[in-house]
């Protein structure tokens, strides 16, 4: 049984969607998060050229933006589907909302302790989203 009486008035968005809405910002703050330190480390000239010449290899923080950058656009996608199909079916209650929750703070987390380098601190808050999206999930296939 799902809680559709949050949800009864039409005018009201669902908190599943406003954090969704958070998500997506927090990808427009990864790209720019990495593009800003990459012009750093190569320059304006490069940002603005056609980007063909050979680079030297990245600093560590450009490395580890990249690769958070690159992490959050593996498992954003699937997050998103699994909300918004979940939303689709009438899906939305306790483990969505809690799911949608963790999954979303948590991601603001990972990424400045993803930049500065704390790997196993990292891997935790990448469990507790990764946790907030099967109970999207959860909530999906089963209720």
């Amino acid at each position: 049984m799902t809680d559709t009486s949050r949800n009864r008035d039409a005018t009201i968005m669902p908190i599943e969607l406003t954090l969704l809405g958070v998500a997506v910002l927090l990808a427009a703050v990864h790209i720019f998060a990495a593009a800003h330190v990459r012009t750093k480390q190569y320059g304006i000239e490069w940002n603005m050229g056609a980007r063909d010449a050979e680079l030297p290899p990245p600093n560590p923080l450009v490395g580890r933006l990249q690769r958070a950058q690159a992490n959050y656009f593996e498992t954003f996608p699937l997050f998103a589907v699994a909300l918004l199909a979940a939303v689709a079916a009438g899906r939305l209650g306790w483990k969505t909302e809690l799911g949608a929750h963790l999954f979303v703070w948590a991601r603001v987390v990972y990424l400045p302790v993803y930049a500065a380098g704390i790997p196993k601190l990292r891997t935790a808050i990448f469990g507790v989203s990764f946790v907030g999206f099967l109970l999207v999930l959860s909530a999906l296939f089963f209720g």
